[in-house]
């Protein structure tokens, strides 16, 4: 298999296929949406299955940014714990989050079902792993704030863990049976497709260049044709660009990088995360490990390759393959890739009140199942003229100071850290915390 740089696995192992015209011409809709994700492309299905007149603007194709370049797993709940979210949002708010992510992964799981997306969907769960035995504290503490409020979490010992990953450098998990694994790009394309068969009228390679709102709705124009809209979406989360009119909120850009091997023989498959789990740790630099249909594994961390330090990351990944799988160790990598995760200081996902219309923004690493629940809510809040249903208080202003300076300060780290597990030589490279 040869790849183009910069190309992703899941590009280049996607079955969902949708072709879309540029936008050319005026056009009119009751909601136009800017961005062909998670986000935008489940409010464009939710929308139209409302009956609503729905054109969505992709500037590129659908998935391509974070949404078609992540790991894959559909998770329940934010990377924060509900007891943290209850202190930034109040408890009332932030245990209604609680309460609407923890069904996002049936959410995810119902779509593919209903529109049939060929994603790769495995509803096996996913482990929590601690790194070090000092990441077992986070563990309890997770499983404790998630039993609370009801969730079917499960605390895995030490043996229990490694039996389930294959690999003796975990010290125990969390196991969340709701959660799973898709392919991610595919899932991207299966809404938009979705959502064109609803009836939504989708345009790719058609990028926003400019946005006016009047008293009746909105005026968005791109290289070749205008929109008129009563209400609308923007969606474009950690790729937004230029657009006349409107300035995107800030966000902290952190960047994640992952690699893929070659297709795992039998042996090693039955030894290696044999019931199809997804897995991410509690280093203080996360990192990531799942594998797909064809049985590659996929193993990933935080940090940028395309910058000078890209080698750091690269050479950390290899023998972070090493040291938890070490049947691994001289095993071909297939092809690395990164993208951006766009990052909030509460690392809460923000909608921000554009009158007649949202913004949608900072899923700090959990876009699959947050970004479709996000996208419908907004669908309904807006069409169903229904503001209750939005699954976070509407903010009415977003600052957020030095936003490219937080983005280095996270990047320097992955780099120091990983520069560190490279000079030690230790077979294991996580850093205890």
């Amino acid at each position: 298999m040869t790849h183009e740089p910069g190309r992703s696995l899941w590009q280049e192992t996607t079955r969902e296929v949708l072709s879309a015209p540029v936008l050319t011409g005026e056009v009119s809709a009751d909601l136009v949406v800017i961005g062909g994700g998670y986000t935008g492309c489940s409010a464009a299905l939710r929308a139209a299955e409302m009956g609503a007149d729905v054109c969505l603007l992709e500037a590129d194709s659908f998935g391509a940014g974070g949404s078609g370049r992540n790991v894959g797993l559909v998770n329940a709940g934010l990377w924060l714990p509900p007891e943290e979210i209850n202190a930034a949002l109040g408890h009332v708010a932030g245990a209604r989050l609680s309460e609407l992510l923890a069904a996002a992964p049936a959410a995810v799981f119902d779509l593919i079902k209903t529109h049939q997306i060929d994603c790769e969907p495995v509803r096996s769960g996913t482990l929590h792993c601690a790194h070090a035995p000092s990441g077992l504290k986070d563990l309890h503490n997770r499983h404790r704030q998630l039993a609370a409020i009801g969730a079917p979490v499960r605390l895995l010992s030490r043996s229990e863990a490694i039996a389930r990953v294959g690999s003796d450098a975990v010290h125990g998990a969390l196991f969340d049976p709701r959660a799973g694994t898709i392919q991610p790009l595919a899932y991207a394309i299966g809404l938009a497709r979705a959502a064109m068969a609803q009836g939504a009228r989708l345009h790719a390679q058609s990028p926003v260049v400019s946005l006016d709102r009047h008293a009746t709705g909105w005026l968005v124009a791109t290289p070749g044709g205008t929109v008129r809209a009563r209400h609308l979406i923007m969606a474009t989360n950690a790729y937004p660009q230029p657009i006349a009119g409107y300035a995107a909120p800030a966000s902290i850009p952190v960047s994640y990088f992952q690699a893929a091997t070659a297709p795992l023989p039998d042996d090693l498959a039955n030894e290696i995360l044999p019931q199809g789990e997804g897995c991410w740790d509690t280093g203080l630099i996360m990192s990531s490990w799942r594998r797909d249909r064809a049985g590659r594994l996929i193993i990933g961390g935080m940090g940028e390759l395309s910058h000078p330090a890209g080698r750091v990351h690269s050479n950390w990944l290899r023998r972070k393959l090493a040291g938890m799988f070490p049947a691994l160790a001289d095993y071909p990598l297939e092809t690395q890739w990164a993208g951006r995760i766009a990052m909030t200081t509460e690392h809460i996902p923000k909608i921000i009140d554009l009158g007649q219309g949202f913004a949608c923004f900072g899923y700090s690493g959990r876009g699959i199942g947050p970004g479709t629940l996000f996208g419908r809510r907004m669908a309904d809040a807006l069409i169903g003229e229904d503001p209750s249903q939005l699954p976070v208080p509407l903010s009415h202003h977003h600052r957020l100071p030095f936003a490219g300076l937080r983005g280095a300060y996270y990047e320097t780290g992955a780099t120091l850290i990983h520069l560190l597990a490279e000079r030690s030589g230790s077979r294991s490279p996580a850093v205890d915390q």
